[in-house]
């Protein structure tokens, strides 16, 4: 099975219904005729664990195994500059950054300081997407704590200030800010981040789903998808087991795969999947690599 998204039609049609064998399912059947999203294999670099490897020679083991991007930190996980020359030297595409210190210092923190410093991070953030040639930058906006200092209200309204006053940088930076759903005691139910993102009202400002953390609060990926709708900007992938309350490798969990490619299909989807579990060396990420292809493959 290819991942060449320049693969004509009739070659990703095999795909598909190769696909809806494997899954062995008259659904999977049903859902491979249905529109397909478009979607392009992706991992977080911190999967890639490889001791002693230069930047470049991780972005050559992602696309030697087929990958066509991955994700980055900012600031702080690799160095800019050599992030960029890996990219161009090897066609793998940078497509978002990640905020790499919004668990810690968090835009909901109590202390006004602390908020002005995550502001100041998210801003640095924005800026090295921009540098690198990403589109998104991905953002957890808060975490409740405690009912008095960090409650849901006030991680709500502290998180969409700080938004707002990145705003300016993503709109001049062309960014858009990915509110990501996790398991913050905060966003839980679709309805929370449709009114969280509609509340900002900003182009610049869309929702970062995970179609596996989300399964923990009883919805599942699909309804979340289809309610995000065009507010759905990108989306990540793992796996997860109700029965354990627990992650899981990709493809052995209780998320209904056909089911979500239909929603992203219904909305047109056309974009990254990205990984996002603990990753390793070479073997590892090919393990990673097929498990997608097995769960996502009718999509190409």
């Amino acid at each position: 099975m290819s991942w060449n998204l320049s693969a004509p039609w009739n070659r990703r049609r095999v795909l598909q219904l190769g696909a809806a064998a494997a899954l062995g399912s008259q659904h999977a059947f049903a859902v491979a005729a249905k529109k397909m999203p478009k979607l392009r294999p992706a991992v977080k670099y911190s999967m890639i664990k490889v001791s002693g490897a230069t930047v470049l020679e991780k972005f050559e083991l992602v696309k030697k195994i087929g990958f066509l991007g991955l994700e980055i930190q900012a600031p702080g996980e690799v160095d800019t500059a050599e992030a960029i020359a890996a990219s161009k030297a090897t066609g793998i595409k940078i497509h978002g950054v990640v905020d790499a210190v919004h668990w810690t210092i968090r835009l909901s923190d109590r202390d006004e300081s602390v908020r002005a410093d995550a502001i100041r991070h998210l801003q640095t953030a924005i800026r090295t997407a921009q540098a690198v040639g990403a589109g998104t930058v991905l953002i957890v906006p808060g975490k409740v704590t405690d009912p008095k200092h960090e409650n849901w209200d006030q991680v709500w309204e502290r998180s969409q200030a700080g938004i707002r006053a990145c705003i300016p940088t993503a709109k001049e930076c062309n960014v858009v800010l990915g509110v990501e759903t996790v398991w913050n005691d905060f966003i839980t139910k679709p309805e929370h981040l449709m009114r969280y993102v509609d509340e900002i009202n900003s182009r610049y400002v869309g929702a970062y789903f995970d179609s596996s953390n989300m399964l923990k609060y009883g919805v599942s990926s699909a309804e979340w998808i289809r309610k995000l709708g065009p507010r759905l900007v990108k989306f990540d992938l793992k796996g997860y087991s109700k029965k354990t309350g627990s992650s899981v490798p990709i493809g052995e969990g209780d998320e209904d795969w056909p089911e979500i490619l239909a929603a992203l299909g219904e909305l047109n989807y056309d974009g990254w999947a990205t990984s996002e579990v603990t990753g390793g060396g070479e073997t590892e990420l090919r393990d990673i690599y097929d498990r997608m292809q097995r769960v996502l493959g009718s999509a190409y």
